[in-house]
């Protein structure tokens, strides 16, 4: 048996892994377009932030842990083309050598590439002339070497999602002036606007200039004597121009799934032209599995989407790895949940907000409220801002939005949510779970469940959203 993965990040090695994990006789190869496997493009802006010290710290395996394990990696080769008929896959070395593969079963873990929006002057500049896109090892190399050799002082950040919010953390703490600017009316669209509102406060308490509703149309050279290297020139949302100069721009506007090789091999897509896969991570074709950024997601509560997520690139590989061994495994499906830190707060959020609920049939009913961290009287608490999301009919939980410092444990209180939901639980329900207590770090009612009771009390009475600021009512 002879198992070929395409694709050396998180879908790609979970995959291998399982498979020799399972059986330890199979031939496994991964196809590696560079020379960097296992490696976490989620902590490429510590990296640059100088927090993780070297960039060999971001391997989650070394390629000697990899190896060690018995499958064999074809670092800087890259996948050609998929002979379905044959099982064959044709590959390219680095010096242009190319080979044809055989393989028994093959998993697609193609990942996903950078989205370009349409500015002008993206095509024509590049990391020479101080303009980035940031998804790969090779992107990271390439922005580091233009922020120690040509010390810039300022930077623009196209985008203002997880990594843009990430990165305007990490050249802020570098160090640079960092200007912002995102095209929606918030940043991070991906949380209701009150907690964005939250997040925007935050940037711009640590020194960031922050323009939202601002789309950018063209970079360019600046002229002699300018702020800047480069001029970024937009329009805000009241079509007035907007001009910034800065040393560097930067663009993380999103990705997109990288589907070329699958394509054109005759794999069926689906949502947002991703490869479509069945639970099994199955694809039409016979004897090809997919998994991670390329393919589509089985979201608990929405269906089929595209939602790209290492940690569902994880579980997906290892449903993949499994099943091409001959396993009957499916993938539950995901439900979104994510966690950012921005300088010393983070925001987190699981399942659905109101348009979402709304659009996957459910009646929902939001209601935001505020608890501590834990016992107020304990030095060192802090407020923690949530929105609760409910069914109004059958009282399910439906999701949660969280914002608090990040000592507050954002990250596992949303887990808790994600697992009550994951269980089709109800905002009621979240009340009866068995959590833990003590002053120092947390509440007799965590702050969850104090949120799931203000959704109680509030939801058979719906009210204009009141603003973050109060407990109304909480124990103390």
């Amino acid at each position: 048996m002879h198992v070929v993965m395409i694709g050396g990040s998180d879908a790609g090695i979970s995959a291998a892994l399982r498979a020799r994990e399972l059986d330890p006789g199979a031939e496994v190869s991964v196809v590696v377009a560079d020379a960097y496997p296992n490696f976490s493009i989620c902590g490429i802006p510590y990296y640059v932030s100088g927090e993780v010290t070297h960039w060999r710290n971001l391997a989650h395996r070394t390629t000697a842990d990899l190896e060690a394990t018995g499958m064999r990696l074809r670092l800087d080769t890259t996948a050609r083309r998929i002979d379905v008929t044959g099982r064959k896959l044709l590959v390219t070395a680095a010096d242009g050598a190319e080979e044809l593969l055989s393989y028994d079963k093959l998993v697609v873990g193609t990942g996903a590439i950078p989205v370009r929006p349409p500015i002008t002057g993206l095509n024509q500049l590049g990391p020479a002339e101080g303009v980035h896109l940031l998804h790969s090892m090779g992107d990271t190399f390439a922005l580091m070497r233009t922020l120690e050799e040509a010390a810039p002082a300022s930077a623009v950040i196209v985008g203002a999602g997880y990594i843009g919010l990430e990165m305007a953390d990490a050249l802020t703490t570098r160090g640079l002036r960092v200007i912002q600017m995102e095209q929606l009316p918030e940043v991070l669209p991906t949380v209701d606007p009150p907690l964005g509102a939250h997040v925007h406060a935050q940037l711009t308490g640590h020194g960031v200039e922050v323009l939202t509703g601002t789309t950018v149309r063209r970079v360019s050279r600046a002229a002699p004597g300018a702020a800047g290297r480069l001029q970024v020139e937009a329009t805000a949302a009241d079509a007035s121009p907007v001009t910034r100069e800065a040393d560097v721009v930067l663009v993380v506007v999103g990705v997109r799934p990288d589907t070329e090789i699958a394509a054109e091999a005759g794999a069926n897509l689906g949502a947002r032209a991703a490869i479509a896969v069945d639970s099994g991570m199955r694809t039409n074709l016979p004897d090809v599995f997919a998994a991670g950024d390329c393919v589509v997601t089985h979201h608990r509560l929405l269906g089929e989407t595209y939602l790209p997520l290492g940690t569902t690139a994880h579980k997906q590989g290892r449903v993949a790895g499994e099943n091409a061994l001959g396993g009957h495994r499916e993938f539950a499906g995901c439900l979104g949940t994510q966690v950012v830190k921005i300088f010393d707060q983070a925001a987190a959020r699981t399942g659905l907000r109101d348009h979402e609920a709304t659009a996957a049939g459910f009646d929902p009913v939001t209601v935001q409220s505020e608890a501590d961290d834990h016992k107020a009287y304990y030095p060192g608490s802090h407020r923690i801002a949530m929105r609760v999301t409910g069914d109004r009919a059958t009282g399910r939980l439906l999701g949660l939005q969280l914002f608090g410092h990040k000592n507050a444990e954002i990250a596992k209180r949303i887990d808790i949510a994600a697992t009550a939901i994951f269980h089709d639980m109800t905002v009621d329900g979240l009340s009866d779970l068995d959590l833990s207590y003590t002053p120092p770090l947390g509440s007799p009612w965590d702050a969850v469940q104090m949120a799931a009771q203000t959704w109680l009390r509030e939801a058979s009475q719906p009210q204009p959203a009141r603003p973050l600021t109060g407990a109304g009512g909480f124990h103390r």
